[in-house]
């Protein structure tokens, strides 16, 4: 005796399309602008912003290539539809900020032999007009962000820029005043050290999805805890959690019922607990009386 259901047509990343998809077109149109002036006035703060953004770019356009895959229906092969690509996503976004930092890194140490000459007044005026699209974008993608890992991923990104922004306002702001060559790579170093922790964050999260760790909010030790507390449930055991997509936490398990109570009751109060004090809304449960003997097997 089990538990079945159909899964929830749209997910969190879905429910959040149209936000990604202004966002990405702001940030697209930008990026040209900045990558066009950062190389036509030699300033390494203006590229890594740029290439910073480029990052988001492909991250937002794969992002959402995966929420409108992932919503397609299920199949008698997929069955769970394509919700992993999300996922993918977010952690082949990851990947690409690691080469961007690095690349950034390098080139700034390099400049600080021979730091260029570069115009402080273009380099305020675009940076001052990537702040404004950023803090758009920003506000954009902030609801999202609570809901799905794909959209924190590009919410991350977008608020790395707004502040990679606000670093390049500072460098101009600096040779404007100063003179100081140096500033320029300081600045451009410092963008890609802030880049890499946030990196590492989002990659570690999409791993763990894909590796099907518990989420790290669950206990798997206070939630085996909870449904033994329920009348009727004698033993717990095969209990798996595991989150497929951002907001679609599923779990199976197998309870011992004991032969005074009813099959369907006691599941109906295991369900409650999942759903409730776990928030896991995809279970399935499978009913054993005590006398079941199960064959052994590897998992």
């Amino acid at each position: 005796m089990g538990s079945g259901h159909s899964h929830a047509p749209l997910t969190a990343g879905g429910r959040h399309r149209r936000p990604l998809i202004i966002a990405f077109s702001l940030t697209a149109s930008y990026m040209v602008v900045e990558f066009v002036v950062g190389i036509a006035v030699n300033s390494l703060a203006l590229i890594s912003d740029a290439a910073h953004m480029a990052t988001d770019v492909i991250g937002l356009g794969m992002a959402l290539a995966a929420i409108t895959l992932a919503n397609r229906p299920a199949t008698l092969q997929r069955t769970f539809g394509l919700y992993r690509l999300e996922v993918l996503a977010a952690l082949a976004n990851g990947v690409l900020l690691f080469g961007v930092a690095g690349y950034v890194i390098v080139e700034a140490i390099q400049r600080f032999s021979e730091p260029p000459d570069v115009p402080g007044v273009p380099l305020l005026v675009v940076s001052t007009i990537g702040l404004l699209i950023n803090i758009v974008s920003f506000r954009l993608l902030m609801a999202g962000s609570r809901e799905s890992l794909n959209i924190r991923g590009a919410y991350l990104e977008i608020l790395a820029d707004l502040l990679g922004s606000v670093g390049v306002i500072a460098a101009a702001v600096v040779l404007l005043t100063t003179g100081w060559a140096y500033a320029d790579p300081i600045i451009g170093v410092s963008i890609g050290l802030f880049i890499l922790p946030r990196t590492w964050r989002l990659s570690r999260q999409a791993l763990r999805i894909l590796l099907e760790v518990a989420p790290p909010h669950i206990d798997l030790r206070d939630l085996r805890a909870a449904i033994l507390s329920i009348d009727g449930v004698v033993d717990v055991h095969d209990l798996h959690v595991w989150t497929v997509t951002s907001g679609l936490e599923a779990a199976s398990g197998h309870i011992v019922v004991s032969p005074e109570h009813d099959y369907h009751g006691v599941l109906d109060e295991v369900l409650i607990v999942l759903r409730d004090e776990y928030s896991i809304d995809h279970p399935t449960i499978q009913c054993e009386p005590m006398a079941f003997e199960e064959p052994p097997r590897a998992v």
